[in-house]
């Protein structure tokens, strides 16, 4: 099992070219299924083929016990059903008993977002006097303008920046790219930083190089980034729930405030279902209502 699961996560990372936080997650659901069956049947943990319907539904009721979030029981279950699919693929397996298993119904939570307003004053929080300022504003400036997702962010490259066209190749989930349109502020902001940035971290060594690096020069990472944020948040007193996927939420929802067409913002996300995007429009419609409830003198 053990060996299946690392050639299935050497898949994922070669052939998917999957990130290092999705591949760290496919290996947590994994291996804790591997250590449940393996108490479960009191000896070592069978092989892929050897795994019945009836064991996976043992594994499922026993993460219920446990008191497992239905969103976490649905992605552990995501991840089996691509595990054993892979396993069909490679032959380890002739069926994929995670198939049947149906995954647990989840209310939707609307995804956290700020205000035109705040989202001013993040961008005009970081110091333009220092050159880590001008990456930080024209990092949180491109988040927002082009609605990225913060591995998308970090791994712009230079070669990736259209400033004639106004536009960034982006390379989205599943090797999907597409190109993202920028903002007059967040290409000046770009601007800023490049300029600064060989200063800072030495020459850029080509279309590869990486837009956005840390004090070694190196590019930077998602976590550093939510670092970076939670320092910005500190200081201009925002909503401390906000993440760097907080500006994208903020991006689609700010669109569709202001009249776009929802299926133009999800070409703009990069998303592949249109189902995935509607969630916006809830959105839009609950700030439509609190508007409403907070101004109306008969609302309420």
């Amino acid at each position: 099992m053990h060996t299946a699961i690392a050639r299935f996560l050497q898949y994922l990372r070669v052939e998917r070219n999957a990130s290092q936080l999705t591949t760290k997650s496919y290996e947590e659901d994994l291996t804790a299924l591997a250590d449940y069956l393996a108490e479960a049947r009191g000896g070592p943990c069978p092989r892929p083929g050897e795994i019945t319907v009836l064991e996976l539904r043992g594994y499922v009721a026993a993460l219920h016990e446990a008191g497992y979030a239905n969103t976490t029981i649905a992605r552990r279950l995501a991840s089996l059903r691509s595990f054993f699919r892979f396993g069909q693929r490679e032959g380890w397996t002739k069926t994929n008993p995670a198939k049947p298993l149906r995954n647990p119904r989840k209310g939707r939570s609307l995804p956290h977002f700020l205000s035109a307003e705040d989202i001013g004053r993040l961008l005009d929080a970081p110091p333009s006097a220092k050159p880590l300022g001008l990456r930080d504003r024209a990092l949180l400036e491109t988040t927002y303008s082009a609605g990225l997702r913060v591995s998308e962010l970090v791994g712009l490259s230079d070669g990736d920046l259209d400033f004639r066209a106004g536009v960034v190749r982006v390379r989205g989930k599943g090797r999907r790219e597409r190109m993202a349109p920028i903002g007059s502020y967040a290409a000046a902001a770009l601007r800023n930083w490049l300029r600064v940035r060989t200063l800072h971290a030495g020459e850029p060594d080509g279309p590869e190089a990486p837009v956005f690096v840390n004090k070694l020069g190196r590019r930077l990472t998602t976590r550093s980034v939510g670092r970076m944020l939670e320092k910005y948040l500190r200081l201009t007193g925002l909503d401390r729930r906000t993440t760097p996927h907080s500006l994208r939420h903020s991006f689609a929802t700010h669109l569709l405030d202001r009249g776009a067409d929802i299926r133009s913002v999800q070409e703009l996300l990069g998303h592949k279902s249109l189902v995935t995007t509607q969630i916006y429009t809830h959105v839009s419609t609950t700030a439509l209502r609190q508007a409403y409830e907070k101004a109306h003198p008969r609302a309420n």
